[in-house]
């Protein structure tokens, strides 16, 4: 069995991640969405809120499943058995910086990335965007699916 992990901090977890999920779908037969816990980061979303809202949107895929995790990625990938990170490419810029990050875990662990560059219609989200959006009062909707479910 073909298992990867796409990990991040999911905060909220946008229309452009669930394409990459997708698209991960096509590749491997099970994809684990991490969501990172950093103690020193607080988020805008709960991290149960992140996991239920996720959890909705996939609850008709038996391939996906939505996990948290608090260490490094490598390990998480290496305590489920994933052979795979997966990675969602926005732009160049994206590109170099999650290169250098695919290159240091495999030296380190062995563990691939695989890269899906993101829909042309979702290159322009950012989550950081999305939070001040959502902060503001503005509709969110065109970026997240169900974003009812965030609150």
């Amino acid at each position: 069995m073909k298992r990867c992990l796409f990990p991040g901090s999911f905060d909220p977890f946008t229309k452009g991640h669930e394409a990459v999920v997708l698209k991960a779908l096509d590749l491997f037969d099970e994809v684990i969405i991490g969501i990172g816990i950093n103690s020193k980061k607080q988020g805008l979303f709960s991290t149960e809120n992140k996991v239920a809202h996720i959890t909705a949107l996939f609850e008709n895929h038996t391939r996906i499943q939505v996990r948290t995790f608090q260490k490094l990625t490598v390990e998480f990938c290496k305590d489920l058995h994933a052979s795979h990170i997966v990675r969602g490419l926005r732009d160049g810029k994206d590109f170099e910086y999650e290169r250098t990050i695919a290159h240091m875990n495999h030296s380190i662990s062995g563990i691939e990335t695989v890269f899906f560059l993101t829909n042309q219609e979702h290159s322009a989200i950012n989550s950081s965007i999305i939070r001040e959006m959502y902060l503001n009062g503005a509709d969110i909707s065109p970026f997240v699916t169900r974003p009812d479910l965030l609150v």
